[in-house]
């Protein structure tokens, strides 16, 4: 009692001892990261030439594209790519600011009208455009917003409609900037000179080439202090950026030999009639088999991992491994179970019929409102376009000459209009189901209306060929897929090895112990997804960049159909490539320069003969060489070489010179100088085109290169 008295007595400095220890460890946090102290970090993804790109915008596009997008591209090359027009955005309106560019409102309701002229419903009766309906149609969507109106069938919001008009004024200021770029783009008679001379001029030598390989590799030493000394003179080569090096193990969820026989056993067990509790009844009951049903479609969809498919099919269509054998079945025989693309299944053969491999027809296509494909322009219903199908097809069944006019007339099939609604021969089940049923069940000259999933089509069969067998099978099917048991274990496996290696403090080791293959990954950039042979894997990216990620630690990760246990092994920083990293491209290079050496020290003569003698080689030529084709017959591409030809007299021999792929030395036999012109304007031409062709992309890029660009992508974790 009196212990607890004294507690109370005290209450508040304890209290003021446990607020002052939390506040000490937040503190701690906070100062570990800097970032976190100003919410700037958090909120902002990039700050481009002192502009700053806020997470909330940023997102909002992103999710805009992505929706767009689809299942075409991944949330990281969506957000790259809006990465990249934000950067653009940015880089470019700097530009228009300094120099005074702007879209002004006639100009944005010039580039309405041209962007929305042959919009339907923007036109009068007259087919002219109506900037008045241009007009009522923003100020509904406006009066909507947030719900959206309908423009082509297609929901709009007023927020979409500001985007447009903004997407439109970027690319009008776009096309002005590069316009004037390029209006102050010439190309000059002094240059088109000189390009005239650059093709023109043409020199013909001989020359000796001494290769780098005459030396071998094994008597040039290359240290780390080269590397390092090569590195700091080519430092814009070798710039990087910050990376990490992984390495992991990867546990796969595969059905095991028990799994797969499981599965063929229960295929197997589907085969017979069998007997089964039934507790409704209270009584054993008879489940007919495979073999016996009579409802091949219902006990397939009952079944099987893959619905029952009525089309009949030739045996090229069969897998190769078991094609002979199923094709050989008669009616209501069975064979499997199979492997077949990742299942097993058992097949039974539930018709056969003879059918034309091939058929040629001719169609008219009447599409409806929501029908595939169909266009805005579209108006019938669906009861519409069966009627306008059943009048088209009552004259033609009396008269087909008709038949190419009404496909020019209504047909909105435009693969085949111009080829009078014709497909000429192609083989069986190309089209969709219904049509492919009419024009090879049927026979030549038949004339009907079809409805698909495009609308109702007139189609006449033209022609049909090589009958042959085709049965339709009835195919149950079990996806190959490891047991609960086998996934546990999969899961015990690798938490496991985390644990171990972590114990042992040696992930190489210890996965060599036990059989484990360990695969390193290097290189890794902040905003990379991809993770060599187990695809897109940011969350081991983004643990690679945390900042209290160490060299050593370990983690496992959750991918698809199993799991990755990954080790960080390296950090670089930004800058230049360390030793390591650069000796791969650095030491080739290093090694010709000493090699270079080499020969030259060696090299005690001054003439072609004496040097492809001494060397045990031979004088080589190359003809009409020129200046903008610099590459020696026998020698491959040495730009210093040619260009060191043109800088001889004829008659005139060169030192030891070092190439692209050895040391030459050569003698200029002869000069052909280019014939002059009364006038360069057709070279200047060239120059100019030349010019204007690429100014777009260089100028961006040096804009870009020369634009203050804070990425906070990886801190703000974006991606």
């Amino acid at each position: 009692m009196a212990v607890l008295n004294k507690i109370r007595q005290r209450s508040l400095f304890l209290i003021l001892i446990i607020a002052l220890a939390l506040f000490s460890f937040v503190l701690a946090d906070l100062f570990k990261n800097s970032d976190a102290l100003t919410s700037k970090s958090q909120n902002i993804v990039a700050t481009i030439n002192g502009k700053d790109i806020t997470r909330e915008d940023f997102l909002q596009k992103v999710e805009v594209a992505q929706k767009r997008a689809g299942a075409s591209a991944t949330n990281t090359q969506v957000i790259n790519r809006i990465w990249e027009q934000e950067v653009r955005q940015a880089v470019m309106e700097t530009q228009y600011e300094h120099l005074g560019i702007s879209i002004e409102k006639d100009q944005m309701r010039d580039l309405l009208k041209s962007a929305m002229a042959t919009n339907p419903e923007f036109l009068n009766e007259a087919g002219l455009f109506d900037e008045n309906k241009l007009n009522e149609f923003i100020a509904n969507l406006k009066e909507l917003f947030p719900q959206p109106g309908f423009i082509a069938g297609q929901p709009l919001t007023y927020a979409d409609w500001v985007n447009y008009e903004k997407q439109l004024a970027d690319n009008a200021l776009n096309q002005n900037y590069f316009n004037l770029v390029k209006a102050g783009l010439t190309g000059t008679l002094a240059e088109g000179e000189l390009e005239h001379k650059l093709q023109g001029n043409k020199v013909d030598i001989k020359y000796v080439q001494v290769p780098y390989s005459s030396v071998p590799d094994s008597i040039v030493k290359v240290s780390k202090s080269d590397i390092s000394e090569y590195i700091n003179r080519n430092k814009k080569q070798f710039q990087v950026e910050a990376s990490r090096d992984i390495r992991y193990v990867e546990f796969k969820e595969v059905a095991t030999v028990e799994d797969e026989n499981a599965i063929k056993a229960e295929l197997e067990k589907l085969l017979n009639d069998r007997e089964e509790y039934n507790d409704g009844l209270k009584a054993n009951e008879t489940i007919i088999g495979f073999s016996k049903t009579t409802n091949n479609e219902e006990f397939v969809n009952s079944n099987s991992d893959i619905k029952f498919d009525d089309r009949f099919v030739f045996k090229s269509s069969l897998p190769t491994a078991v094609a002979d054998s199923i094709y050989n079945l008669n009616q209501g025989e069975i064979y499997g179970p199979y492997k077949d693309n990742g299942y097993f299944k058992v097949s039974k053969v539930a018709a056969v019929k003879q059918i034309p491999d091939s058929a040629k027809v001719r169609h008219i296509l009447i599409p409806f409102i929501g029908a595939q494909s169909a266009t805005p322009d579209v108006t019938q219903t669906e009861a519409q376009a069966k009627v306008t199908a059943d009048s088209l097809l009552t004259i033609l069944k009396s008269n087909k000459s008709k038949f190419e006019a009404f496909v020019k007339d209504f047909s909105s099939d435009k693969g085949s209009v111009e080829n009078g609604g014709r497909y000429d021969w192609h083989p069986y089940n190309t089209m969709v189901p219904e049509f492919n049923d009419f024009e090879f069940e049927g026979k030549v000259g038949d004339l009907g209306v079809v409805k698909t999933v495009f609308g109702f089509h007139i189609i006449e069969v033209e022609g049909q060929k090589n009958k042959k067998k085709a049965i339709q099978l009835a195919t149950i099917a079990r996806k190959i897929e490891p047991s609960e048991a086998t996934v546990s274990k999969v899961f015990r496996d690798a938490a496991n090895f985390e644990r171990k290696v972590m114990e042992k403090n040696d992930f190489q080791e210890f996965a060599t112990e036990n059989k484990y293959t360990v695969r390193p990954v290097n290189g890794i950039k902040a905003l990379d997804e991809n993770i060599p042979g187990i695809g897109n894997q940011r969350p081991i990216v983004r643990w690679a960049f945390e900042d209290d990620a160490e060299v050593g630690d370990i983690k496992r990760f959750n991918i698809p159909k199993g799991y990755a246990i990954a080790q960080l092994v390296a950090k670089h920083k930004e800058g230049l490539q360390s030793v390591e990293d650069a000796s791969a491209i650095a030491i080739p290079e290093i090694r010709k320069e000493k090699k270079a050496k080499i020969i030259r020290d060696r090299v005690t003569v001054s003439t072609l003969e004496d040097l492809a003698a001494a060397e045990s080689t031979t004088v080589r030529t190359a003809s009409a060489v020129t200046m903008k084709s610099p590459t020696l017959s026998g020698a491959g591409r040495e730009p210093i070489i040619v260009g060191a030809a043109f800088g001889l007299n004829e008659g005139e021999t060169s030192k030891l010179i070092d190439g692209a792929n050895g040391v030459y030395m050569l003698q200029v036999t002869k000069v052909t100088p280019a014939v002059e012109l009364d006038n360069y304007q057709s070279f200047a031409n060239q120059v100019e085109t030349k010019k204007v062709s690429v100014v777009t992309a260089k100028l961006y890029n040096a804009l870009k290169e020369a634009a203050d660009i804070e990425d906070n992508r990886a801190k703000t974790q974006i991606q």
